[in-house]
């Protein structure tokens, strides 16, 4: 018996590797994590903070984009249960997205009504524009 895996991922394992990225930053920081067992739920954890409050949060897997310049990730899931593939967001359904950029190596907690309902961006250089007003700094959600 080896210890050799296939290499292969899937969408399954890349979630699960984010979602163990995130789970173990939360613990370095002191929060108190809670797994929710099965996934029928729209939260894959809850967190208590230092107020002993609970928070809902969602996993996501970001992604780098255009061109290196933002971090990207969906704020919505696809619902494959009906024959009309239609996209859920998650708006009071859970209070924030955490989300790990494996290429980064880094991960963000961002309140869900602070982003878009199907994707987000989350800057990581200035636009070429110059524009500011209305951007989300990657650095202002790194946790």
């Amino acid at each position: 018996m080896g210890l050799l895996s296939s290499g292969k991922r899937t969408t399954n394992s890349i979630g699960d590797i984010s979602e163990a990225a995130i789970i173990a930053r939360l613990l370095q920081l002191g929060y108190v994590v809670l797994t929710v067992y099965g996934r029928n739920q729209r939260y894959d954890l809850l967190i208590e903070d230092a107020e002993e409050q609970f928070w809902r949060v969602q996993c996501k897997t970001a992604r780098i984009e255009d061109n290196g310049t933002v971090v990207a990730f969906d704020t919505a899931n696809h619902n494959y249960a009906l024959k009309i593939k239609q996209w859920r967001h998650y708006r009071g359904q859970c209070d924030y997205f955490a989300v790990y950029c494996e290429e980064l190596d880094k991960v963000y907690l961002v309140p869900v009504d602070q982003v878009g309902t199907t994707r987000a961006n989350l800057r990581l250089v200035p636009a070429k524009n110059n524009q500011a007003k209305n951007v989300r700094w990657a650095q202002n959600y790194e946790l």
